[in-house]
């Protein structure tokens, strides 16, 4: 790229929107992987790297990994492979890569209004299956649940190759200013009929299930050892061209994730003389950052003697207690630590 092509499109990101936290995706090259770094043998929907997730309705068994493959310039992405082949899928069998930002955090593209922005979406994508993929959008906020399809190909098996996609403003559907689901974003894999049997919705439109990923052909769902990686991920305002991918370091990745999930490794408590049978407070901590709605937690034991876990109270978007059910007189402990849940 020449200096005067680099200058002018730094200027057209000026136009557009701030040159720094351009990026509206979270964990777009794919450094944060709380829950840790491989899952085997999946066949229900779930994430590795966080704040992406794989959408997975009956569409084979899968290994879900944060791969150190990556294009130059990343580290890292998310690569699903499929173990068990779905070779008869169902009309309404499908599995995609899922990202879903929070509402309030696309208040800049002014949906439902005159003024909404196009945006353009960039990635790198890796795969064994080259064919006809479908970058999906779908929002469900009133007055319509709203849906657009883009088609993107990956040309050669087993290559990094980096893809632009830009979508319109959408002014008819309005995405609220909650915390909710601000809107889906979907790469698609493989798909039963009932999703592919319609018109495809090339524009914003209302949206209707056989309507929504027209247009695919590529099945990864489809044969053992078929697999798609993805990485830099990134949604900007505007309409092009995609500007190089904005790096944030890891410990602010990290901070954005945990707003939708954090591990607290160890939470410690311990006392004397209570007696056999009675619930007691062992620990209490507060959850930082905030996180986006009251969490749903589970513990993950790592050492306790004399009680047993009773259950999590108080609970709210910034803190967390736990009692625990004493069974020594003498001397109780607990080293427990848990997931804190509050994912889209």
């Amino acid at each position: 790229m020449s200096k005067a092509r680099g200058l002018a499109d730094l200027g057209n990101v000026y136009d557009d929107g701030a040159l720094s936290n351009r990026n509206l995706i979270i964990n777009g090259a794919m450094q944060v992987a709380q829950r840790g770094t491989s899952q085997t043998s999946q066949n229900s929907s779930g994430f590795v790297c966080d704040r992406f997730s794989q959408t997975l309705n009956s569409y084979g068994v899968w290994t879900r990994e944060q791969s150190t493959d990556a294009p130059d310039g990343f580290a890292n992405s998310f690569k699903l492979t499929c173990t068990t082949a779905d070779t008869s899928p169902s009309s309404t069998d499908y599995t995609r890569v899922s990202y879903i930002p929070e509402a309030q955090d696309l208040q800049v593209l002014s949906y439902g209004t005159s003024s909404a922005k196009d945006v353009t979406v960039s990635f790198w994508v890796k795969s064994n299956v080259s064919a006809t993929y479908v970058f999906w959008m779908y929002q469900t906020d009133s007055p319509a649940t709203r849906q657009i399809n883009k088609l993107f190909t990956i040309d050669a098996v087993d290559t990094w190759e980096y893809k632009t996609i830009t979508i319109e403003g959408d002014t008819f559907g309005q995405v609220d200013n909650d915390t909710g689901n601000g809107m889906i974003m979907g790469w698609i894999l493989s798909s039963g009929s009932g999703y592919t049997s319609g018109t495809r919705p090339s524009t914003w439109t209302d949206h209707t299930a056989a309507d929504r990923w027209v247009g695919l052909t590529a099945d990864v769902g489809g044969a053992v050892s078929n697999y798609f990686q993805i990485t830099g991920v990134q949604l900007e305002v505007g309409d092009g061209p995609a500007t190089p991918f904005e790096h944030r370091s890891y410990g602010d990745e990290l901070a954005r994730c945990q707003r939708y999930y954090q591990v607290v490794e160890r939470g410690r408590g311990s006392a004397r003389g209570s007696a056999t049978g009675a619930a007691q407070n062992a620990y209490s901590h507060r959850l930082v950052p905030e996180m986006r709605a009251e969490p749903t937690c589970s513990i993950v034991s790592q050492g306790r003697s004399g009680c047993t876990f009773e259950q999590f109270v108080n609970v709210n978007k910034a803190h967390v207690g736990v009692n625990v059910n004493v069974t020594s007189t003498v001397y109780w402990f607990i080293n427990d630590g848990y997931y804190a849940d509050a994912e889209l």
